[in-house]
């Protein structure tokens, strides 16, 4: 069935429920006289009192005023060229219209105010609709891979046995960990660890993927960051979990299997990394200063979650950041072939 299209209320309409609420009609009688939803003159009424009054011309004036605000968001990035500036850089920079929006109003106040509902009506018209392809990409939920039998990881310690802390994002340095790896026909895969307090993303191009490059950049790794906890999925190359533990000094928990939810923050910024590495892409024809410019990207998002600060900003107030950039000027495993860019980089 068709679903009907919403009429806004009339000017005659609220004439007569004012003449109704007069005459002590419920708000349900209302709507049954009017045939209306009864929802729809309950927020008729909430929204277009006066003082606490329900004024028929007010109320209609009300309405005609915010309808045409309503239209005017596009043109209102248009008509501002400072505005327009801001918000055409951070969509070119992949920035997501909330976080732009939320960014103007907690930090860059010095521009007026636009809502993320304006910035999608700009993208919508013809001034902005070469930014389009700059949004976000919400692709097919994947399937579970059967594919690696789960059960060859003896010993894990899952996920419900994670401090209450951690969940709560109470304190730094508890990460999750994944991988993303080459098209078929490629090799090579990228090792993504997600900090879950301050959402900051360190990326690392693995050549090989094996249990002993991963325990070797772990350990390069513990140097210089602060790790309390480290999630992982059971994928096979973690099966010596027990002895990365001793490694890292740290307990190392597991999602359930098939349950790639549980460390979200990590599943999250794969999604956002397959936006500049599509699937099928060949990792290791990818250049180190290509995955570089990925992470950089990530950690300089505002996000929703830290009051639309970046994680960047997070990990400096907190005097965590020289610690990274200390550690992201070595490489614990020497690369070869990483001089190639992907191609139809920018």
């Amino acid at each position: 069935m068709k679903k009907k299209q919403y009429i806004h209320i009339t000017k005659t309409e609220r004439q007569e429920i004012a003449i109704l609420q007069e005459k002590k009609y419920s708000q349900r009688r209302i709507a049954a006289v009017l045939g209306r939803n009864v929802s729809s003159i309950s927020r008729e009424i909430r929204c277009r009192k006066t003082k606490g009054n329900y004024d028929p011309e007010k109320a209609h004036h009300k309405a005609r005023v915010k309808r045409q605000n309503s239209k005017y968001q596009g043109m209102k990035i248009v008509g501002n060229a400072p505005l327009r500036e801001y918000i055409e850089t951070k969509l070119q920079e992949d920035w997501s219209p909330e976080a732009i929006s939320g960014r103007i109003h907690d930090v860059d106040r010095q521009l007026k105010y636009i809502s993320a509902k304006g910035i999608y009506k700009f993208i919508q018209s013809v001034y902005g609709a070469r930014f389009f392809r700059h949004l976000t990409y919400k692709g097919k939920r994947r399937k579970p891979k059967n594919t690696v039998p789960v059960t060859k990881l003896e010993n894990r310690i899952f996920i419900d046995q994670r401090p209450n802390i951690v969940d709560i994002r109470g304190r730094f340095g508890d990460w999750e960990g994944d991988f993303i790896v080459s098209g078929r026909n490629g090799s090579g895969a990228l090792l993504v660890l997600h900090e879950r307090k301050a959402r900051y993303t360190i990326i690392r191009k693995l050549t090989k993927v094996s249990i002993d490059t991963v325990h070797q950049f772990l350990r390069e790794m513990t140097g210089g960051v602060v790790m309390n906890t480290l999630t992982l999925d059971n994928d096979i190359v973690f099966r010596k979990h027990e002895e990365m533990s001793r490694i890292l000094g740290i307990p190392v928990y597991f999602c359930h299997p098939y349950h790639s939810w549980e460390k979200g923050g990590v599943e999250n910024t794969n999604k956002l990394i397959r936006r500049y590495v599509p699937k099928g892409t060949d990792i290791s024809k990818v250049s180190e200063e290509y995955i570089l410019m990925i992470e950089r990207k990530l950690n300089a998002r505002p996000r929703k979650c830290l009051r639309f600060k970046t994680p960047s900003e997070v990990m400096h107030e907190n005097n965590l950041l020289n610690v990274f950039k200390k550690f992201r000027g070595t490489n614990p495993i020497k690369q070869k072939n990483s001089s190639v860019a992907l191609e139809g980089s920018e």
